[in-house]
């Protein structure tokens, strides 16, 4: 009896990562060796940045939100404290778009902080 060389899944499973290897430039497209180590080089890449991005964002937001408190007379950490007690539940994202697109309500905002730190 032949020895069963279970080929369809050798050749799905190579298939499987020369395909998520495309676009990938010169021999790390076409040969495995090479196409295998890139592919799992990227995964890695990808699920580290997954986490890297939301820190990035993050960051983004905080500097935009600071030079908008700044032009308006008011350090980031100040008015982070004063919308606390002024019990403003926005989160940075939003204050960040905010400052961005409407400078005039982001300076009432920066106002309602102002007032709640006075208190």
């Amino acid at each position: 009896m032949p020895r069963a060389r279970s080929s369809p899944a050798s050749r799905a499973r190579r298939n499987k990562i020369l395909t998520m290897a495309k676009g990938y430039v010169g021999g790390r497209s076409r040969t495995l060796k090479q196409a295998k180590e890139t592919v799992e080089k990227g995964l890695c890449y990808a699920y580290r940045d997954r986490r890297a991005r939301k820190r990035d964002f993050r960051r983004l937001w905080i500097t935009r939100i600071n030079a908008a408190c700044r032009s308006n007379g008011l350090p980031y950490n100040r008015f982070i404290e004063g919308l606390k007690r002024a019990h403003v539940e926005l989160d940075r994202k939003v204050l960040a778009d905010i400052s961005v697109a409407d400078p005039g309500a982001f300076s009432q905002i920066v106002q309602q902080a102002k007032t709640a730190l006075q208190s």
